[in-house]
């Protein structure tokens, strides 16, 4: 059954996606944009929650943002491998949406899930397009798609943006779905371990960043991508300059 989206966000971890292009998803929904979300993994080796925890977590988090759907293809976290059984399970996700545009993982970041994430899923989407490879799902065989760009938005790492999204009026909706991971982030009446993202520099670092990068670009938040493909624009309409 295809369930057509305009764009398909795909993270490593639950909350990778929040983290790193709410504020983008959250612009692109308001202007009528069809988005879902797919979590690679459970999560299951973070420190803090657990599965079910970040799974709830995660559903709070897609209903304030808006996406469409939401799935979670439970692969080993930790383990990600670029193999033909992980390509197989994301190319039939990617032919399920139908997206014009996907964004996934950092090309390079602190977790190694993120890079091998950026890989697999870039994998994924051209082998996606091969008619040649056949997939099903829930009985129905899919035809192949491609989609037309991928992303990859910017995570731990500063790495230097492609492009940036103007995401100016969206930063409260960022700050709110980013939130709904309340397992995750300071916590100062948690009793758990603190773990790199669990710091109050930490969750103020998701405002500041996206105000530095605004900075730069003229704007007062954005969010940075990279993209290992050569874009063509049409004509400059929609670029903003300082």
């Amino acid at each position: 059954m295809v369930k057509k989206v305009d764009i398909l966000a795909i993270g490593a971890h639950p909350d990778d996606i929040e983290l790193s292009c709410g504020g983008t998803l959250a612009k692109l929904i308001s202007e009528g944009k069809r988005v879902a979300i797919v979590d690679l993994t459970q999560g299951e080796l973070g420190t803090r929650g657990t599965p079910e925890i970040r799974h709830q977590e995660a559903t709070e988090a897609a209903r304030i943002l808006g996406v469409e759907y939401r799935d979670n293809l439970k692969l080993k976290d930790g383990f990600l491998v670029n193999s033909e059984e992980y390509q197989l399970r994301i190319v039939e996700a990617i032919r399920k949406y139908q997206p014009e545009i996907v964004l996934c993982n950092a090309l390079d970041d602190r977790h190694p899930d993120h890079a091998k994430g950026a890989k697999l899923v870039s994998d994924a989407c051209f082998l996606s397009g091969l008619r040649r490879i056949e997939t099903s799902i829930e009985g129905q065989e899919q035809e192949a798609w491609r989609p037309k760009h991928v992303f990859h938005y910017i995570q731990w790492k500063d790495l230097q943006p492609d492009f940036v999204v103007d995401i100016t009026g969206f930063i409260d909706k960022k700050i709110e779905c980013c939130a709904a991971y309340s397992s995750q982030f300071y916590d100062p009446n948690s009793k758990e371990p603190v773990t790199p993202i669990a710091t109050k520099d930490f969750y103020e670092s998701i405002t500041y960043r996206a105000q530095n990068l605004g900075r730069q670009s003229g704007v007062e938040f954005a969010e940075g991508f990279n993209t290992a493909k050569l874009i063509a624009l049409k004509n400059f309409d929609g670029i903003i300059c300082q």
